[in-house]
């Protein structure tokens, strides 16, 4: 299913989580004990919510995500209270089941019509809103963040004296890829390695015994070698 979706979106990314911090970072007592409900581990890990084949939407720990490559997507300019609001939305999502017709409504939706013929298409999206008993990922973070009205990829409309109107996306339309993309959202880097005084430094040799294999020569240089030369 990862690539699928990841054809269909023509990007690199397969799927998108919602971080929602610890159980004590949860202001509501009520949240808490239905988040409670769905999650037993200790209550200092650090929590994210998210729609997945198989399981539905449920709550899992950061640490499950530690050794995958991420894009860390931040909020720009949300406050305290909007974020409780998101979080619970995705809280009240935890149990419902993961739409997969949804992921192949959407290949149909977004087919070239010159391809496929416009009969053939899916409706879904322009037809009726859909169940609110099952999800998928990128739906349910949209939808969480729809409910503070907070964009992420909107139509913006120009009117008569040069007002604007921004129109809320169809969060069945919305793919993980939508969130990198998105001018609302901060793109939050990490290194694979932290280079402290990397100024006075530079890149210097691993201190271990590993060796790049004859194909990877062909793309990086070790820098003892290099040095050499």
């Amino acid at each position: 299913m990862s690539e699928v979706i990841k054809l269909i979106t023509q990007s690199s990314w397969s799927h998108a989580a919602l971080y929602i911090g610890r159980l004590h970072d949860i202001e509501e007592p009520l949240l808490r004990e239905r988040l409670r409900e769905h999650y037993t581990g200790t209550p200092h890990a650090q929590l994210l919510i998210e729609s997945e084949l198989g399981e539905g939407t449920i709550v899992r720990p950061l640490t499950t995500y530690e050794k995958e490559h991420i894009r860390i997507c931040r909020p720009r300019g949300l406050d305290s209270k909007d974020s409780q609001k998101i979080i619970a939305h995705s809280i009240g999502r935890l149990g419902t089941r993961y739409d997969v017709r949804q992921i192949f409504d959407l290949a149909r939706f977004l087919f070239p019509w010159f391809i496929m013929p416009r009969r053939w298409r899916s409706s879904l999206f322009s037809a009726r809103p859909g169940s609110n008993t099952q999800t998928v990922c990128s739906t349910m973070i949209a939808e969480a963040f729809g409910s503070v009205q907070f964009p992420i990829l909107p139509l913006v409309k120009r009117g008569k004296g040069n007002t604007l109107k921004l129109y809320r996306r169809n969060p069945k339309l919305c793919t993980p890829s939508d969130f990198d993309y998105s001018p609302y959202f901060d793109i939050i880097k990490y290194p694979f390695v932290d280079f402290y005084d990397y100024a006075k430094n530079h890149l210097q040799p691993e201190d271990g015994t590993t060796e790049l294999s004859s194909e990877e020569r062909e793309y990086y240089l070790d820098a003892q070698s290099s040095q050499q030369d």
